[in-house]
């Protein structure tokens, strides 16, 4: 039977609650009294549950993060930057995802109710925001990831990236390579990433002299489906493009499948660039251009925002930005 704070009580003829005292080093004690207690701990080879010492001094050690899915192709790579910084200093990390949708935040809801955990890293999963608000104004500490910061009204810290210039960058390097007419497949209109990325592109065009027209720009869903079915659209109503530039890596890899069942080629026909720059962009046939988000250190910085904030840190109410960076290979440049 493992030896339990009872026994180590029982054994100095103390309470477990100055046992506990003793452990966690609150209240005043009698010295001989503590001392006693120190004894009895090592005589009986006592190992304090770390949850139980955590708990006492009103600490999880634990971070909740929530997030919609982890099939998000970049999911893992926000996972690990948070990870890396929680666990060198000593945090544990309690996952939940949206999976169940109700069930699933029934699930969350019990666990903040419970105070499972000590704050919370969230990729807000769609329809949760005010939910997440009302979190927040209950005083849970939390940092949002990715593009909410306009969603959140400026009230919540958050981590983001540079959209909108990493879109803008890829207009430039297009133009660069002498791509004037480029097909535009967006991601959700409901997305802020999804204005920030149809605007940064489309104002560099713009100021270049060749303003992208309606019919250019088609809305999609971040699917390698939908990259296929615009740039098959295009083509069958006789729109001209000699590029498609889409909002995510999955849809242009649909694009170059349904470009080159067409008879076309990539880059030498239709240059193509996508946005994210998920591991599988550097491998594909022809290999992407792109435009890296850096996932895996937002998730790093959103973890020591919020681990500060355990130190007595307050939590920026600035957004946290750390930028894209476009990425050429062998989409646009042959």
């Amino acid at each position: 039977m493992p030896i339990t704070i009872a026994d180590v009580a029982a054994r100095a003829k103390v309470s477990k609650t100055t046992v506990s005292r003793v452990l966690n080093g609150k209240g005043e004690l009698d010295e001989s009294t503590a001392a006693r207690v120190r004894a009895v701990i090592a005589e009986l080879g006592y190992v304090p549950s770390a949850r139980a010492v955590n708990l006492a001094r009103g600490r999880t050690r634990v971070v909740g993060m929530l997030v919609p899915s982890l099939t998000w192709p970049w999911m893992g790579e926000v996972l690990q930057g948070a990870v890396d910084v929680l666990e060198a200093e000593e945090y544990g990390l309690l996952l939940f995802t949206v999976n169940r949708g109700p069930d699933s935040m029934r699930q969350f809801d019990a666990q903040v109710a419970a105070k499972s955990f000590d704050g919370l890293l969230a990729i807000e999963p769609e329809g949760t925001l005010d939910y997440i608000a009302t979190l927040h104004a209950r005083g849970l500490p939390m940092v949002l990831i990715d593009d909410r910061d306009q969603l959140s009204g400026g009230t919540i810290a958050t981590v983001g990236t540079t959209n909108h210039s990493g879109a803008a960058d890829a207009a430039r390097h297009l133009l660069a390579v002498g791509r004037h007419t480029p097909l535009v497949v967006t991601g959700p209109a409901r997305f802020g990433c999804t204005v920030q990325r149809t605007d940064g592109f489309a104002t560099v065009f713009a100021e270049a002299g060749h303003p992208i027209p309606g019919q250019r720009v088609l809305l999609g869903d971040f699917t390698v489906q939908c990259g296929a079915d615009a740039v098959r659209r295009a083509i069958a109503g006789g729109i001209a493009f000699d590029a498609v530039f889409c909002h995510n890596d999955l849809s242009a890899f649909g694009a170059v499948q349904a470009i080159q069942d067409s008879g076309r080629r990539v880059p030498e026909d239709v240059a193509v660039v996508g946005f994210d720059d998920i591991p599988m962009a550097a491998h594909s046939q022809p290999p992407l251009s792109t435009v890296h988000q850096p996932m895996r250190e937002m998730g790093e910085a959103a973890a020591r925002t919020l681990l500060a904030h355990f130190e007595g840190v307050p939590l920026p109410t600035r957004p946290t930005v750390i930028p894209a960076t476009f990425v050429a290979r062998s989409s646009t440049i042959s």
